[in-house]
């Protein structure tokens, strides 16, 4: 693959494969250079995973993952080890709740809250990863963590499961959320099906799966599934580069000026110094501090 095509892939992760190694497969079958994800997905979700390709992958921080959207189902009257269905159950309950103790109780979970995640984390306690320990059978503790849930939506129930839509912010669990709120129900729960819609602006309707993904010829992959740098990236104050002189500038991590009244969107912030991306035919080609009309890199994509 040319090291220079930069730019994203809206990918649809299976259940059963990590994300690590779904982008592993991509990396190996296109020979692409470098490779990055946001939002990773345990392996028993499916869903939308953003992936950066090549220089793109410095881009990766500013993917809107404060929005997120998940379809999942809840098993009520067992718990398990890893609150989904792969951990060992560890509590039951005959109790299951009705749709109206559901109503009359997801909206105590909508907005800052508090959520110890699931032990099957990869969250690090003494530089362990929390699977590994409960893997290992080792007896530990996870601090709570404030998440942020935007809405939440019961969609019903049959027998003794209830499926649910969530828009959620960056950091947030939808395992702990099912633990949660069958504790509240005075019951026990774990999910049984997660399926990640939308992440800022990737979402399932433009997402392609990863087995026919990896189907395609390279010249295919590179002209269809590759979206420009600049498409996925949401809010941001961006000014096309024109002059050939300004991108030799940039390449060598110069400060360029540019014209104010040509930035593309309005700027976010007030401070003197404002936060600028530097696009040229639909790719960022750097982004750093702009002060006045005088731009300075952080970063150079060129």
């Amino acid at each position: 693959m040319n090291e220079n095509l930069q730019g994203w892939i809206n990918l649809y992760k299976p259940i059963g494969i990590s994300s690590f190694s779904a982008i592993y497969k991509i990396k190996k079958k296109f020979k692409i250079k470098k490779i990055g994800h946001a939002g990773t997905l345990d392996p028993n979700a499916e869903g939308i995973l953003p992936i950066a390709i090549n220089k793109a992958t410095k881009l990766i921080p500013f993917i809107n993952s404060n929005s997120k959207k998940y379809y999942f189902k809840i098993k009520w009257g067992e718990q398990t080890t890893t609150d989904d269905a792969d951990g060992e159950k560890i509590n039951y309950s005959s109790k299951i709740p009705t749709n109206e103790n559901i109503l009359n109780m997801i909206d105590h979970f909508v907005g800052n809250i508090g959520q110890v995640p699931p032990k099957a984390s990869a969250i690090k306690i003494n530089g362990k990863r929390a699977y590994t320990l409960l893997r290992d059978k080792k007896k530990f503790d996870l601090s709570e963590k404030k998440v942020f849930l935007k809405s939440i939506k019961f969609l019903g129930s049959q027998n003794n499961t209830s499926s649910f839509f969530i828009e959620c912010g960056k950091g947030f669990y939808v395992r702990s959320l099912a633990r949660d709120l069958a504790y509240k129900l005075d019951t026990f729960g774990h999910t049984i099906e997660i399926k990640r819609t939308e992440v800022g602006n990737f979402n399932n309707k433009t997402s392609i799966l990863l087995d026919d993904l990896l189907k395609i010829g390279q010249s295919e992959f590179e002209f269809n599934f590759i979206y420009s740098s600049t498409s996925m990236l949401d809010d941001i104050l961006a000014y096309e580069v024109e002059k050939e002189s300004d991108l030799i500038d940039l390449s060598l991590g110069k400060k360029i000026f540019i014209n104010n009244q040509k930035l593309i969107k309005t700027a976010l912030s007030s401070d003197n110094k404002t936060l600028v991306f530097l696009s040229n035919k639909g790719n960022i080609v750097s982004f750093g501090e702009l002060t006045g009309d005088l731009f300075q890199p952080r970063k150079v994509l060129t």
